[in-house]
């Protein structure tokens, strides 16, 4: 199995390129439009096609590079079921799997930061194993916090921290030398503590990181919600392109 991560400083994003080159499919895990041409470039070095393209959510902070990459490539787009989006995609339930030739990459349902919200476990299945190795977590689980659960909702999030609480002791439930690969880093305002190194694994993230070693829902939710940062630049603006699948007018 191929990856190679994109990260975008300008808004801490990361982005993965990844696939299967035995049998020349290849994907992409949160595109940001920015980026569309070096997914692209990379993909034509590797000289295997992108034939995927998933959201882990509709993005709050970027503007997503899913229908750009679809239109381009003739990729199918793929989002969490209940994304609500204005485009033609394929709604994931949570546990569907989407298997590009031995890489097989199976949803994960990870509510709270978003209402809709998937992780994704990639197993490679030439290593001779259908476990996971590694897991694209979106804004569920980062390196040293968890994704914020106020964007995406009016009012009281409290009820979206509950369901993150929910989820990120789904995601605990991997093996601990599952590989995590988060779609952000420090400097990001999807949440409050990030690690500067975007990339950790389940077994470090349960040992170390202060967050999950909350198991009351309750308590689990005063600590995600103090002391929020300011919410994303154009946040309105950025959302209704990501759910129309339109790039923005610049402001």
């Amino acid at each position: 199995m191929l990856l190679r991560p994109f990260l975008n400083d300008a808004g801490s994003c990361a982005s993965y390129l990844f696939g299967c080159t035995s049998h020349s499919k290849l994907a992409v895990v949160d595109p940001h439009v920015d980026l569309v041409d070096d997914y692209l470039a990379m993909a034509a070095a590797i000289e295997a096609p992108i034939v995927a393209a998933f959201e882990t959510h509709v993005q709050a902070d970027h503007v997503s590079g899913l229908p750009a990459l679809v239109e381009r490539t003739g990729a199918t787009g793929y989002l969490p079921a209940g994304a609500a989006v204005e485009f033609e995609h394929v709604a994931l339930e949570n546990g569907e799997a989407v298997r590009l030739g031995n890489t097989v990459v199976t949803a994960i349902a990870t509510p709270g930061h978003a209402p809709a919200h998937h992780a994704y476990a990639v197993a490679d299945r030439s290593r001779g194993s259908d476990e996971p190795w590694l897991v694209f977590s979106g804004d569920a689980l980062l390196v040293g916090d968890v994704g914020r659960p106020d964007l995406h909702v009016a009012g009281d999030p409290r009820g979206q921290a509950r369901l993150l609480h929910a989820s990120l002791a789904r995601l605990l439930e991997l093996p601990d030398h599952v590989v995590l690969y988060p779609s952000h880093y420090g400097g990001s305002v999807c949440g409050r503590g990030l690690s500067g190194n975007p990339v950790s694994s389940i077994g470090f993230e349960r040992a170390h990181n202060p967050l999950l070693a909350l198991t009351d829902p309750e308590a689990f939710a005063d600590a995600v919600l103090s002391e929020m940062p300011p919410r994303p630049a154009e946040q309105e603006r950025i959302v209704a392109a990501n759910l129309s699948g339109r790039v923005p007018a610049p402001a």
